[in-house]
């Protein structure tokens, strides 16, 4: 033993010692006591080393707490280990565990560990704490399977990634401290199914920089539901996780809705791009056009001259009456010029000649179709390429949740402005001389907002600043920062993916682009020309590499430069001895490398395009050009993303340019591009000359129908079954009669005819050759028996249907090997060639290209996945019982069959009942046809089946746990198979062919959120009502054309999202989009663009209000207006009215109103047979709108000028002195109205209101009003009752009632009138109440016997009617009185009047002198009906004067009214006012609900006089008692009082019917006592 040894071991000694003394254990005994021992503590010193631990053997427990201990040793003899503390010591590694396999807790932190090694062993190890070490990577845990508890904070960690899936128990992880910068680090820790506590930042810690982004709670608790705790806070309530729920789901509805959007723009430009390229290959497809009808003419002919030859080598001298001559429509003749010299020997080589120029000819022009289509196929190419960039923009967008954004710019944009102009300013066309590069067209510039690289580089940038050395630029910081541009390198690994990865994670680090063998920084540049070398150069050889053709001589005309933020710092120039590395340049933060250009060289026009004068001002050839290297990627900041493309001399301006940029270019575009490609006249000028060769070939006759005799002399053939060949070029025909009769025909030539179909085709089983090219045939259904046909020319028709079509060839043509079927309208034409391959196994050749093998095998590969089978399914599913937590817009079952490892196994391996377990199954793109084989699949949640041949939703009735169910781009026609998915919560039919929505389909659907259906052919909304639950509808490039389709979206109230872009609704509708919001107003999406506050305010000032027939449809429920008789819509905040055109409602003859905003008649006035209008309760000021000048408009008056409508108040009067009141007043309108209400609308003038145009009106209601005074009713001659009652009438003037001749009733109740003046010219007048005014003069009353048919008066309320004797005075003034103050005038009151007046009257007046009262029976014979006025009912019902009650009706029963069907009129109001009665009786009339009869203005054929009932027998008694004391009394006054003939009459003795027998001797005691007096 050597010295050292010893003294280690004495060292060892003396620890053991100390351990011993720590743990209460005697030194001496341990040999003996250590055994016992389970477990053993020390801390803060004396335990350097881990010695001593042999001698005890059954430890469980080992804290080592503050040592100087480097490694982990000495736990050999520690088998029974299971908790074991290491921490704040030296450990650098993780070793000397092997031995330790029953470790539950391991407790390494506080040291300076920067690998996880070396656990593999410890299987049963449940908490492992690994924090505050150096660790920069998660790894070496694929093992501990038990592992539940991790504590990795305070390290270095950047990523997470898969590290952590086998960890499956794993319930509380501590990443706090690390330098995880991304959300989708994050996403990771969703695979964790029993995680219930995270730490990412700690209190005791410092956060991760992925928890200073906005959103990063609600992003981790939706990832994550199973979490109880995150960062020490308690998220275990449901509603927390609810509302994360909630906010990530409409964050994935707002992209969806944006990446639809994007795709649309997609489809509108390869629209466009597909117009643009027919549009280009106009002009050569007219050539080719020709020049194949003149070919086949040459053929023709051809054919003819050697059959004749052939026809002179087998006779000697051919009868010339062998000839035979077609006979056609006008003509027989038939003949060509080269038919006449058939015999001519030199004739047939002149054909040949000229088939080969025409031949060559259309070469030429096929090679320009050709390099139209392959530009064509550049553009859609590089239009997808911006499609997917931007699509892939909103995925970042959505799966940073929103912490990285791309905004494009416009040129409103200051930013875009600068960027643009600092790319000018770095661009020199001196640089790319070389190149043929003229000048640069900036396309699109995107500004990235990247906050975590923006919070990195701040960081970053700040702690630099505070650092003592760099306190000399510090304070001018500023002037260090530069933008600098950057390329992706092609011929990186990386690819096209390196774009996003640095927009999105930032610069690789200096080591990674040294380990590409770069230089060991940031490459970047200030001049385009430096950075875009690299590219061209890779572009350059591989176009050269590949053999490209000229078509594209620029193959780097298109590229992306990146414009970063960089902050320089301290930077020297680059030395060309030492490779650029931080180790060379310590000092230094950067290094620049500037290029060289020699000077005085070149010519003067060399110099002159270095300036690029001539293309923009912006160049300054001054800058120093200079390739810059940072060495901390931190430090670089891209900030926008520039789309640009070369200009170039050689190549002329692109055809697609216009259609795809809206940038601005530096350089010129050549107006004459377009013919280098379409051609040019001198093209033209050749082809006229090649068809114009010798010999001409004479036009024949068209034929137009094809009968027997015809077709034999174009064969020239005696009977049919003896012609082979049949030649029918260029004619007219579009049918082919009897042609099966032609049993032997071989070939068959119809080109250029006007064929639908071949169904004339079938059933000749000799055919072998037929061209059809040049037709219009569509189908190929009724082709039969063709069974050795070999050769068929499709091309140039209008055939779509791709899989009908072959199928019907591959059926009845088995042995086709030709076939061309170019230039048709296919639907698919991406796997076309692989399809027909794959179905005609025959073929040879396919659009005149041979079918390889390796065609033929990929075709049959194609073809067997046709069907759905066992292995397909094994193939293409999951088993995963949860729905994936992705920010990811793809389908479950899409994201499943990425991301799951869930799969099944080998067939060999399944065990029974499989199907059962599957859940997902994703078959995108395997040409299924039919949906067999799959009702064994019922737990199926999950499914996907887009981009196939699908026509029939069928096979799927079992898997009734369907949530998710995509079917897009197939031909489905027709919603059915899905009715008992009532658990489907999203569907996808888009691209397919549905003509409508099957609402009872949609009905079951009861938890349907999500459909989407574009791309279809649907022509209407009916039927989607019925999916209650609706949130997002997608329903745009449809056939979408009426606007009321709209109102069946108004029921679905959660929809928040409608897309309806690409229907003709949109053009169609006037102000479309606030017309749906307006409709619509829960949406908060629509056509892609989210609805903004100020779209709803528009749309409520546009729409809001108007009665239009879409309303009124939306309303009843049918648009059938031509139906309507009666309209009613109360209290619907009805502003305007437009039911145009009025004859559609011209059967419409009552409009009730009330309750509404309207200020005038508006559209009224043209509805043709209104009769019956109530408007009460609006703000009608006006029959027509006032015309106000523009200046005084106001935004809402001028937002109502933006909709048509009927042209109603825009009256065409110039503005001169004519008074427009005055002319319009002229013009009658409403002819048909009879009844107007207008109450309660604060009409203070009736002059203004022009109702002297209404001119047929018999009843006015004005109550309510602010009317002063009675004017403007002079044309109003049939007006029968006129309401003035609540008004604030003083006084009647003379013009009041000038043309009211026919006024039977008139209401000023509630006025203010004190006098009762120029009642005159009503003459008719029945009924006149003047309840409630200030009358109190008796003087008043008696202006009133100037009305003679006066019958009913009330003055109550008015202070006269507070005298005690003014109601006797009244019946005595006014004899034909029959009803006052409600209440009738009997005969015994008058009796008691008259008797008072005589008492009164002095002896010597003459009675007869001063008064003149009528006879007695005109009152006897005129019972008083019974009038209600002005009483208060119950439920505030105000009855008006107009309530005729006649004695019998007083009190009689619902069933008695009937007696009384005369009194009933076929004019209809209609009204919900409580307290106006006018209205209500009519509106209970409407609806049977009332026993009263109307007022004789009512009726249409009632005269004034109305029939009154006979007083009952107890008041004629009284009456008759009464005469006789009065006869009595003063026998001569009463005779000189009444008409003595009428008293005296016969009959009233002899009729006795309705008379008591007490009356019928009154009566006759009556007649006795005047018989004697007088006789």
């Amino acid at each position: 033993m050597t010295q050292s040894e010893k003294q280690k071991q004495n060292g060892n000694e003396e620890i053991i010692k100390e351990l011993c003394t720590g743990n209460g254990i005697s030194y001496e005994k341990v040999s003996q006591e250590g055994e016992g021992v389970t477990v053993l503590e020390m801390f803060f010193s004396g335990y350097p080393r881990m010695v001593g631990l042999s001698y005890f053997p059954n430890l469980t427990t080992l804290m080592l707490v503050g040592q100087h201990i480097q490694k982990i040793e000495g736990l050999l003899s520690c088998p029974v280990l299971k908790e074991l503390w290491i921490i704040e010591c030296q450990l650098t590694k993780i070793a000397g565990l092997q031995n330790c396999l029953r470790l539950q807790k391991l407790f390494l932190y506080d040291n300076k560990i920067n690998k996880i090694e070396n656990l593999e062993l410890l299987e049963k190890l449940e908490v492992l704490w690994l924090n505050n070490n150096q660790i920069s990577a998660i790894e070496g845990l694929t093992t501990l399977k038990n592992l539940e508890e991790l504590n990795l904070a305070d390290n270095a960690i950047e990523k997470i990634g898969h590290c952590l899936d086998p960890n499956e128990l794993l319930k509380r992880l501590n990443l706090s401290g690390n330098k995880i910068c991304s959300f989708k680090e994050l996403t990771h820790l969703a695979r964790l199914p029993c995680l219930k506590e995270l730490g990412l930042k700690d209190p005791q810690y410092s956060p991760n920089p992925v928890c200073l982004l906005c959103n990063y709670a609600t992003h981790v608790l939706y990832h994550i539901p199973t979490l109880q705790r995150l960062d020490t806070y308690d998220v275990s309530n449901k509603q927390i996780k609810d509302a994360a729920e909630s906010t990530v789901m409409k964050k994935m509805m707002y992209y969806n809705m944006r990446v639809k959007t994007t795709h649309r723009r997609l489809a509108e430009m390869l629209t466009r791009l597909v117009k643009q390229r027919n549009l280009l290959q106009q002009r050569p497809v007219e050539q080719i056009r020709a020049l194949n009808f003149a070919l086949k003419n040459l053929e023709r002919e051809l054919s003819e001259i050697q059959t004749y030859s052939n026809k002179c080598s087998s006779k000697e001298s051919p009868d010339s009456r062998d000839k035979q001559k077609c006979v056609t429509e006008g003509s027989s003749d038939n003949s060509s010029s080269a038919g006449d010299s058939m015999g001519d020997p030199g004739l047939e080589q002149q054909l040949f000649r000229k088939l080969d120029a025409v031949k060559d000819r259309l070469a030429f022009w096929k090679r320009k179709m050709d390099e139209i289509e392959t530009i064509y196929q550049q553009e859609v190419t590089r239009a997808n390429e911006c499609n997917d960039m931007m699509v892939r923009f909103l995925l970042i967008e959505l799966e940073t949740v929103g912490n990285i954004r791309f905004e494009e710019g416009s040129t409103s944009d200051v930013w875009f402005s600068s960027c643009y102009d600092l790319v000018l300013s770095r661009f020199c066309a001196w640089d790319f001389k070389a190149y043929g590069v003229t000048g640069v067209k900036i396309n699109r510039i995107i500004r990235v907002h990247n906050r975590i690289l923006r919070l990195r580089f701040e960081e970053r940038l700040h702690s630099l600043l505070a650092n003592e050395e760099s306190s000399i630029f510090s304070q001018n910081y500023n002037k260090l920062l530069e933008y600098l541009f950057y390329v992706c390198d092609p011929q990186l690994p990386s690819g096209k993916d390196e774009l996003l990865h640095v927009l999105e994670n930032g610069f690789k680090t200096a080591d990674a682009y040294k380990a590409l063998g770069k230089e060991r920084a940031v490459p970047l540049s200030n001049s385009i020309s430096l950075c875009e070398q690299p590219r061209i150069e890779y572009l350059q050889s591989q176009t050269k590499a590949w053999g490209k053709t000229v078509i594209d001589p620029v193959p780097f005309t298109h590229g992306q430069i990146i414009v970063a933020k960089v902050f320089l710092g301290p930077s020297v120039q680059a030395q060309k001895s030492e490779p650029i590395d931080q180790v060379n340049y310590p000092k230094a933060h950067s290094v620049f490398r500037t290029r060289k250009v020699e000077k005085n060289t070149g010519t003067g026009e060399d110099k002159e395009l270095a300036c690029f004068a001539n293309q923009h001002s912006n160049c300054d050839c001054s800058l120093r050009q200079s390739e810059w290297f940072v060495f901390d990627h931190e430090l670089v900041l891209p900030e926008y993303i520039i789309d640009f493309e070369y200009i170039t001399q050689d190549r002329p301006q692109p055809l697609f340019a216009s259609l795809l940029d809206n940038g601005t270019s530096t350089g010129r575009e050549e107006p004459s591009s377009a013919q280098a490609v379409t051609g040019s006249p001198p093209d033209m000028n050749l082809d006229e000359k090649t068809l114009n060769m010798e010999p001409l070939i004479k036009p024949r006759p068209k034929m137009i129908s094809l009968e027997e005799k015809t077709v034999l002399a174009l064969a020239k053939a005696n009977i049919l079954s003896q012609i082979t060949v049949l030649n029918l070029h260029g004619n007219s025909l579009n049918k082919l009669k009897d042609l099966s009769r032609l049993t032997a025909l071989r070939k068959l030539i119809i080109s250029f005819n006007e064929f639908t179909h071949l169904d004339d085709i079938s059933h000749l089983p000799h055919l072998e050759y037929v061209d059809a090219s040049y037709n219009r045939i569509q189908t190929l259904e009724g082709l039969r028996g063709v069974n050795k046909l070999k050769h068929l020319d499709l091309s140039w028709n209008q055939l779509t249907r791709d899989r009908d079509d072959i199928g019907v060839l591959r059926k009845h043509a088995p042995a086709l090997q030709n076939l061309d079927i170019r230039h048709n309208p296919w639907h698919k034409t991406g796997s076309l060639r692989l399809t027909v391959i794959g179905r005609l196994k025959t073929l040879a050749h396919l659009d005149g290209v041979l079918v390889n093998e390796e065609e033929a095998a990929a075709a049959l590969r194609m073809a067997v996945g046709f069907r759905i089978t066992q292995g397909s399914l094994l193939v293409h599913s999951r088993t995963d019982q949860a729905r994936p937590r992705s920010l990811s817009l793809l389908s479950s079952a899409q994201i499943l069959t990425q991301l799951s490892k869930n799969k099944l196994g080998t067939s060999a391996e399944l065990e029974p009942g499989w199907y059962t377990k599957i859940t997902a199954l994703n078959l995108d793109g395997q040409k299924v046809v039919h949906l067999v084989n799959l009702d064994k699949l019922q737990n199926l949640r999950w499914a996907s089946f887009n981009d196939n041949a699908i026509s029939k939703i069928e096979g799927l009735e079992n898997c009734q746990q369907l949530e998710e169910l995509s079917l897009d781009g197939n031909f489905i026609s027709r919603l059915e198979g899905i009715s008992k998915m009532t658990k489907l919560t999203r569907f996808s039919l888009n691209k397919n062919q549905l003509v409508c929505l099957n609402g009872e389909i949609l009905e079951k659907l009861t938890h349907l959120h999500y459909l989407s259906v574009e791309n279809n052919k649907i022509q209407s909304l009916e039927g989607v009502e019925k999916a209650s639950s609706l949130i997002e509808l997608y329903i745009g490039n449809n056939n979408i054309a009426a606007n009321r389709d709209i109102y069946y979206l108004k029921g679905l109230t959660n929809l928040i999202i409608l897309d309806l872009y690409g229907n003709p609704l949109i053009g169609k509708q006037e102000n479309y989009r606030l017309f749906v919001i307006f409709h619509l107003p829960a949406l908060k999406a629509l056509d892609g663009d989210a609805v903004e506050l100020s779209e709803s305010e528009n749309a409520k000032d546009v729409f809001g209000g108007r009665l239009t027939p879409d309303m009124v449809a939306e309303k009843l429920g049918h648009s059938n207006y031509t139906d309507i008789l009666q309209l009613d819509l109360p209290a619907s905040s009805i502003r305007t009215v437009d039911l145009s055109p009025a004859d559609l409602f011209r059967r419409l003859r009552s409009i009730n109103l009330e309750h509404n905003n309207l200020t005038s008649f508006s559209g009224l006035i043209f509805l043709p047979n209104l009769k019956v209008l109530c408007l009460n309760h609006n703000h009608i000021d006006s029959i027509l709108p006032r015309l106000k000048t523009q200046a005084h408009l106001s935004n809402r008056q001028m937002l109502y000028q933006k909709v048509n409508s009927s042209g109603y108040g825009q009256q065409g009067l110039s503005k001169g002195t004519r008074d427009p009141a005055t002319i319009e007043s002229l013009v009658p309108i409403m002819e048909s109205l009879e009844v107007l209400h207008l109450g309660y609308n604060g009409i203070s003038s009736l002059a203004n209101l022009q109702l002297s145009r209404l001119t047929h009106l018999k009843a006015l209601f004005l109550q309510g009003n602010e009317i002063t005074q009675i004017e403007g009713l002079e044309g109003l001659q049939y007006l029968r009752e006129l309401v003035l009652d609540r008004n604030r009438i003083k006084t009647i003037n003379e013009t009041s009632f000038v043309g009211q001749v026919s006024l039977a009733e008139l209401h000023l109740t509630e006025n203010r009138i004190r006098e009762l003046n120029n009642l005159q010219p009503l003459m008719e007048l029945h009924r006149l109440f003047l309840g409630i005014n200030k009358i109190q003069d008796m003087s008043e009353l008696e202006k009133l016997d100037t009305l003679p048919t006066l019958i009913e008066l009330s003055v109550v309320g008015n202070p006269i009617a507070r005298k005690m004797m003014h109601r006797p005075a009244v019946v005595l003034r006014l004899p034909g009185l029959q009803v006052l103050d409600g209440i009738a005038v009997s005969m015994e009151e008058r009796t008691r009047a008259e008797l008072h007046y005589m008492e009164q009257c002095s002896p010597t007046t003459n009675p007869v002198l001063d008064i003149n009262i009528p006879g007695l029976m005109p009152a006897l014979a005129k019972a008083a009906p019974f009038r209600v006025t002005n009483m208060h009912l119950t439920g505030r019902l105000y009855v008006s004067s107009d309530l005729l009650l006649p004695h019998e009706l007083e009190d009689s029963p619902q069933h008695q009214t009937t007696k009384h069907k005369k009194l009933k009129h076929t004019s209809r109001v209609f009204s919900t006012n409580s307290q106006s009665l006018h209205a209500e009786i009519a509106f209970k009339q409407v609806r049977g609900g009332t026993n009263f009869p109307p007022t004789g203005l009512m009726q249409q054929k009632a005269s004034s006089h109305l029939n009154y009932a006979s007083p009952n027998g107890q008041e004629q008694e009284g009456r008759y008692e009464m005469c006789c004391l009065a006869f009595r009394k003063r026998p001569l006054q009463f005779l000189l009082l009444y008409d003595l003939k009428q008293i005296t009459r016969p009959n009233m003795l002899t009729k006795k019917k309705g008379k008591s027998k007490r009356t019928c001797v009154l009566l006759f005691k009556l007649h006795a006592y005047i018989k004697q007096y007088v006789f």
